[in-house]
């Protein structure tokens, strides 16, 4: 439907571009200009009142008005009158006036009255861009039901949103709002984002389209690959068959298995070639080893800032760091990006530009270990596939616990026990330095302690040049190490079994689950020990009773209060007013159902 200029004018104004935007600019308050009988203090009311007299003081005037509809009379008072109030008001006359009532001393006034017509009309207020008056005669000549069912608004949900613009007595004499109100406010809030999220997808041609298989691979692995697993490698394949260039998010949590759906990517594209980006050196060098142990037949090579160059032409699979953007890169299939929140917009858009060849794009499918709650995730499927691994290959036995400094000594037998089984421990603490503002240690003012009384303690943290190395070490020959959060995503430590994280409340939920994570990723019996000074932390005691990365990333929204994921870029800053993350995946089912009616991106 094409908008006149004047309408256009105002919704710049008002910086929205549907009339389902302008739906949800609902009034902040009432002009209630219906006669009732009753007086009630503190609000706003109508009154049809004589003017019995008028006294003038140097900076008010006081007016008696015998109000019909009460019975009996009140006092007028306007503050600092501008000279146009004054004639409003004559000894003798009898009009409608509307302002607040107060009440005090068993006298009641009225502040600030003013004449009025339209008696027995609602009239809406807003607090927007333009003047109350000219939103309301917008509202009134654009806002209607039709509209809003053209822009795909189920028409119960347009009927209900209309209601605070065109407000009837029924709405107005409800003491809260309803359910259906607040439905209507949070359908349509997210209506209007997943929408714009839509329009943003852009679809390419695919530099190779085939039917590919897994099953071949699947037969030789050592292990029966998750239910899953198996249906995100199933998306996958669906994916690579299509004539558009697929993009999609893998989601696992820590210890998901993540690494067989890249490898079971890798092999599906074959005969052509697949690259992977990993954040560090590290992970790099351990899905390289993987790829090498079950996808023997397959040509890899590593490629970090370290490695010799080589003729990559001659291979079918590239695992590397950001060191691959700064290579002659062949075409390439399958561009997978793994972590991928580590790597800045720009690098991995790099990537994929520089294996693009004209419109035509590689495959391109991103991987993380951060769980997101479901909600987000459907949310997010808007622009871009998203799968979602919750199960891991074997259960975790990890008992976690909230202990504060007069359970040290019984932490340190822990620690001597562990060790004694060969095992490992990790100690986590909020800073590398001494510091004054904080009143836990720093890795500094500890690491003597841990030094003085345990062999093979390892120290390393984010500035360290030398982390990597100090990881690699400490998995073949180490006890104890102390590190900061460095340590949240990285190195495999199959000998792992105990993580301590001093500091805890000061930690988002979701680095907590990371950091307990990297404790039995064997299937060895695991320890996580949350040291705080606090007395009691109900965020704390709640996580140690939650295990499932996506449950924990529910609860971090729970406690952080929902609403923090920002609009799109034409209202940066914005969070969601009405629509709730960690309770509302009903309203995220009825409002993809409602977009996949008249799109069909979904």
């Amino acid at each position: 439907m094409k908008l006149s200029k004047d309408v256009i004018t105002k919704f710049g104004k008002l910086n929205i571009s549907s009339f389902s935007e302008l739906s949800l600019l609902i009034p902040h308050s009432y002009e209630d200009l219906r006669l009732h009988e009753k007086l009630v203090a503190h609000t706003n009311q109508l009154i049809d009142a004589t003017v019995e007299s008028i006294f003038r003081a140097p900076n008010s005037i006081q007016i008696t008005f015998f109000v019909h509809n009460f019975g009996h009379t009140i006092t007028g008072v306007l503050f600092r009158p501008k000279p146009y109030m004054m004639h409003q008001f004559n000894v003798g006359n009898r009009d409608y006036y509307y302002g607040m009532i107060e009440c005090k001393g068993g006298q009641c006034s009225m502040s600030m009255p003013k004449k009025v017509t339209n008696i027995g009309t609602i009239m809406p207020k807003y607090k927007c861009n333009l003047r109350s008056d000219v939103m309301w005669r917008l509202v009134q000549k654009e806002l209607r039901v039709e509209r809003l069912i053209e822009e795909g608004i189920p028409e119960s949900i347009a009927k209900e949103i209309l209601h605070f613009h065109f407000a009837e007595a029924s709405f107005m004499d409800k003491e809260e709002m309803s359910e259906e109100s607040l439905h209507a406010l949070k359908f349509i809030e997210l209506y209007v984002y997943m929408k714009l999220l839509a329009s943003k997808r852009r679809y390419f041609k695919p530099l190779v389209s085939q039917e590919s298989h897994y099953d071949t691979w699947t037969r030789t692995l050592p292990f029966t690959l998750t239910d899953e697993q198996l249906s995100t490698i199933q998306e996958i394949q669906k994916d690579f068959s299509k004539n558009v260039a697929s993009k999609r998010m893998i989601v696992g949590d820590v210890g998901s298995g993540k690494t067989m759906v890249i490898l079971a990517s890798a092999f599906m594209t074959l005969p052509h070639r697949s690259i992977l980006m990993a954040p560090t050196t590290i992970l790099a060098n351990q899905l390289f080893e993987e790829a090498q142990k079950f996808l023997p037949d397959v040509k890899s090579v590593l490629v970090t800032n370290k490695s010799k160059k080589v003729n990559l032409e001659e291979y079918d699979f590239i695992i590397g760091t950001h060191a691959v953007l700064y290579r002659e890169l062949p075409s390439a299939a399958l561009v997978m990006v793994d972590e991928q929140h580590r790597f800045g917009t720009l690098q991995r858009n790099m990537l994929e530009k520089l294996t693009s060849e004209g419109s035509r794009k590689p495959h391109y499918l991103q991987f993380s270990a951060t769980p997101i709650p479901r909600t987000l995730a459907m949310i997010e499927s808007s622009h871009i596939d998203v799968s979602l691994i919750t199960s891991t290959p074997f259960i975790k036995d990890i008992d976690s616990k909230v202990i504060h400094k007069s359970d040290f000594k019984e932490l340190v037998e822990h620690i001597k026990e562990e060790i004694g089984k060969d095992n490992q421990v990790l100690i986590v603490y909020p800073l590398v330095e001494q510091s004054e503002v904080l009143e836990y240690q720093s890795i500094e003012e500890a690491r003597g302690y841990w030094e003085k009384n345990f062999d093979d303690v390892y120290v390393t943290h984010g500035k360290d040049k030398e982390k990597e190395q100090v990881l690699l070490s400490f998995r073949e020959k180490g006890k104890i190490l102390i590190s900061t959060t460095v340590v949240e995503v990285g190195i495999s430590l199959p000998r792992l079994t105990t993580v301590v994280i001093v500091g805890a409340e000061r930690l988002g939920l979701s680095t907590l689950h990371q950091l307990r994570g990297r404790v039995s990723r064997t299937g060895l019996k695991g320890y996580c020990y949350l040291y705080t000074n606090q007395n009691k932390s109900k965020r704390l005691d709640e996580f140690v009773n939650t295990e499932s990365g996506f449950d924990i990333a529910n609860l971090d929204l729970k406690f952080r209060k929902s609403g923090d994921l920002l609009k799109g870029t034409n209202q940066s800053g914005n969070q969601f007013k009405w629509f709730d993350f960690a309770e509302d995946v009903e309203v995220v089912k009825e409002v993809k159902e409602s977009l996949a009616l008249i799109t069909n991106t979904l």
